[in-house]
């Protein structure tokens, strides 16, 4: 069974930098495309960037507009860990982050728990 665990989140200030982490564990990580998404309070999830597993090689990393320049989405196999980057946060970047596990980019098969990110003007 796929767990996702992520990592990182807090309050901080506009213009601040946090990185997020999500940690894989029960099935190859590698051949998996891993996704961030985010929900900020009364809205729908929202696609914030993803990037290919093995079989996907040359496919993204693709991200949401409100977030391209200022996040990067990276993987470390080795680690069995996906990594989201974010630098010059803004106030509309607060959302609960979940980092989501699938066979596709956008493809979202399985779930973490979600880490806060609250970021004051």
């Amino acid at each position: 069974q796929v767990q996702l665990v992520e990592s990182g989140g807090g309050l901080v200030q506009a213009g601040d930098s946090l990185r997020l982490s999500c940690v894989f564990s029960g099935s190859t990580f590698s051949t998996y495309a891993m996704n961030w998404l985010r929900q900020a309070p009364g809205k729908e999830h929202e696609f914030v960037a993803g990037i290919a597993g093995l079989g996907g090689r040359g496919d993204g990393p693709n991200y949401a507009d409100s977030v391209k320049g200022r996040f990067t989405i990276s993987r470390d196999n080795a680690k069995n860990t996906v990594y989201l980057q974010m630098n010059n946060l803004k106030p509309e970047d607060t959302a609960v982050y979940y980092c989501a596990a699938g066979l596709r980019i956008g493809r979202t098969d399985y779930w973490g728990q979600g880490t806060r990110v609250t970021v004051s003007s």
